[in-house]
């Protein structure tokens, strides 16, 4: 299921930027973070993908959203100028950034090759 994050979820959850300058992913599951508004047609096209992607991967990866109208904040702190922006971020490791509707085949591959979920 794809869960919503507020700034405070985000920084439980995800990183707390506001006591650490390094990254340090807060989750023990690989996620996905979609920074979307809900004027945005790229983020309305890529929403059902990431719903899919949640069910297929349930209880190996977290996929959360963002509403950049919502959280202007979160979207500064991590330079966010063009939405959809995804964000992965595995356990382990710096997390990569990718902007656009990505195809699900993608979004598999990024699962697989840079979240290390099989």
């Amino acid at each position: 299921m794809v869960e919503h994050l507020t700034k405070e979820t985000f920084l439980q959850k995800v990183f707390d930027y506001e006591h650490n300058k390094e990254w340090k992913y807060q989750g023990d599951l690989p996620s996905i973070i979609d920074f979307y508004a809900d004027w945005c047609g790229p983020c309305k096209m890529v929403a059902p993908v990431l719903e899919e992607i949640a069910k297929e991967y349930e209880g190996k990866l977290n996929v959360y959203k963002v509403d950049t109208d919502a959280e202007p904040e979160l979207a500064q702190a991590f330079g966010i100028v063009s939405i959809p922006t995804l964000i992965f971020a595995p356990v382990d490791g710096e997390p990569r950034m990718a902007q656009g509707a990505l195809p699900k085949e993608i979004l598999k591959n990024v699962v697989k090759d840079i979240l290390k979920v099989a």
